[in-house]
């Protein structure tokens, strides 16, 4: 994402009588980034963030109107948000079919986990969603960008009628990420992680110590960079569907 370039030495305001300096009320958008960056997962960048916000800021000092009675920090603030959301919401990573098919995966292994004790088959998976083997398969692939937390993990099902990036634009609202630095959390994902099968815990650990990418982990196990994104997309489900109850 760029920003377009500019350069704004002067005032910008759509009621004449008032002029709105939109460098002074720059850091009213690194505030409201890093407001919203805490709640975010890491793949989201700051920089980008007040890129847009700086957006949302100039369109409030265009459009601003001192006669309805509102302070320009509360309506910049408010454009600023919806710039920030709405970059959010065009770059989402991941397709609402994809999201859907991932949702149905960690339940399928949470259900699985408590019928069975242990970690369940790829087959055992397929069967309870009744899908092929291969096309269970071809569903991690379509999760392939996924992480631990997602999105929609900081607000409402996008899909019942919730915004699922209301409270992130909040800065009053309860951090989802502060009870991920909780030591019991901390704890609960290693003995998450240890939970993996063996083979979930190599690519696992390949990808984050290591830091190798797909290809790399794929050559150590003698398997294709694809299978290698299935495994990590699966790895992130199982994760995800003991941990249900932090996330």
């Amino acid at each position: 994402m760029t920003m377009p370039s500019f350069r704004r030495s002067g005032y910008a305001s759509m009621a004449p009588s008032v002029e709105i300096d939109v460098e002074t009320h720059a850091p009213l958008v690194r505030k409201l980034a890093s407001i919203m960056i805490a709640r975010l997962p890491a793949s989201v960048e700051l920089g980008d963030l007040i890129q847009v916000g700086m957006i949302g800021l100039i369109e409030a000092a265009r459009q601003f109107d001192p006669n309805q009675g509102v302070q320009f920090e509360t309506f910049a603030s408010q454009r600023i948000r919806g710039a920030m959301l709405d970059e959010l919401r065009r770059e989402d990573w991941l397709p609402r079919q994809a999201r859907r098919n991932a949702r149905q995966i960690e339940e399928a292994i949470a259900k699985l986990e408590q019928q069975l004790g242990r970690a369940p088959l790829e087959s055992e998976i397929a069967d309870l969603l009744g899908v092929e083997l291969n096309e269970y398969q071809d569903m991690l692939g379509d999760c392939k960008g996924t992480t631990l937390l997602h999105i929609e993990d900081f607000g409402g099902d996008d899909e019942s009628g919730h915004n699922p990036l209301a409270n992130i634009a909040d800065e009053d609202a309860e951090d989802p990420l502060a009870s991920l630095s909780d030591d019991n959390f901390r704890q609960s994902l290693i003995s998450a992680i240890k939970f993996l099968p063996e083979r979930d815990q190599l690519v696992m650990a390949l990808y984050y110590e290591q830091e190798l990418n797909l290809k790399e982990i794929g050559a150590v196990l003698g398997v294709s960079e694809s299978r290698v994104s299935q495994l990590h997309s699966q790895a992130i489900a199982r994760l995800r569907a003991r941990l249900k109850d932090w996330l």
